[in-house]
């Protein structure tokens, strides 16, 4: 009996040290459901600073998310011609800083983001209904990586400017 509470045991720290074991893009890639936030990371040349940044927090938009931007919207952004614009989309989802959930304020607050002047702000709200950042909703928070933190977000966040 006590070797299998052991064994059950000690499968549980290896799990989660395993599960740990891996940056942003890494766990974003196994969850399945940020293909295209990956391939727009790759197109904007911004999947290896993801990857290797420490202490950052990403707003990570699902598939279903950037399916709900308007026709052809992603196709032309993932273009070689409108890197420049992509990349100041994806920074805008980038804090350079750890955010986990508990450390929110109540109420709106805003955060500083990783995306150059202007607009480079996210207003979050944390309330009883939820966490949101600008208009999109957190699905699940405080995905911890070893580089950072992901909160899923069911929205693309697109700065004014």
């Amino acid at each position: 009996m006590h070797k299998l509470v052991l064994a059950a045991t000690a499968s549980l720290f290896l799990g989660v040290a395993s599960a740990s074991a891996a940056n942003v893009v890494e766990t974003a890639n196994s969850a399945g459901t940020f293909k295209t936030l990956l391939a727009a990371a790759q197109a904007a040349g911004l999947a290896d600073a993801l990857a290797t940044t420490q202490n950052i927090t990403v707003f990570a938009p699902t598939d279903e998310a950037f399916a709900k931007l308007p026709a052809g919207t992603v196709e032309n952004l993932l273009k070689p011609e409108n890197k420049d614009q992509l990349a100041a989309i994806l920074t805008y989802h980038v804090l350079p800083r750890k955010l986990a959930s508990n450390q929110m304020l109540a109420g709106p607050f805003h955060v500083r983001t990783l995306k150059a002047k202007p607009d480079r702000t996210l207003a979050i709200t944390k309330g009883a209904g939820g966490v949101t950042v600008d208009n999109a909703n957190v699905i699940k928070a405080d995905i911890i990586t070893d580089n950072g933190i992901i909160h899923v977000i069911d929205t693309v966040l697109l700065p004014s400017k």
